[in-house]
């Protein structure tokens, strides 16, 4: 794994229980401002357990299709206590701010 892809999953590990961040912050704080399709795929290749369902993009709204574990996605977020509105985007006050690692 990447120096980049270690700094990423070391933050997806810290993001607090019932709450969200998006792609791009993760990128922002592991270094990459630009980077986040790295975080997508620092995801799928970590090998361990991480709570990838708490990173959305950046509007709130889940960034899988149901079929691809978007439907997983909301689920496991309702369970934590997360609420969404209407469209189906997490309410902004549920939002986790990375501290930058970089």
């Amino acid at each position: 794994m990447s120096p980049l892809q270690q700094r990423i999953v070391r933050l997806v590990a810290q993001i607090p229980r019932g709450t969200v961040t998006s792609y791009g912050e993760i990128a922002t704080a592991a270094g990459n401002p630009r980077g986040a399709r790295a975080v997508v795929w620092a995801l799928r290749v970590c090998g361990e357990p991480l709570p990838w369902h708490r990173v959305v993009r950046r509007d709130g709204s889940i960034g899988l299709p149901d079929a691809d574990g978007g439907a997983l996605q909301r689920t496991l977020l309702a369970e934590e206590g997360v609420e969404f509105d209407m469209a189906g985007r997490v309410i902004a006050t549920q939002r986790w701010i990375p501290p930058t690692v970089a």
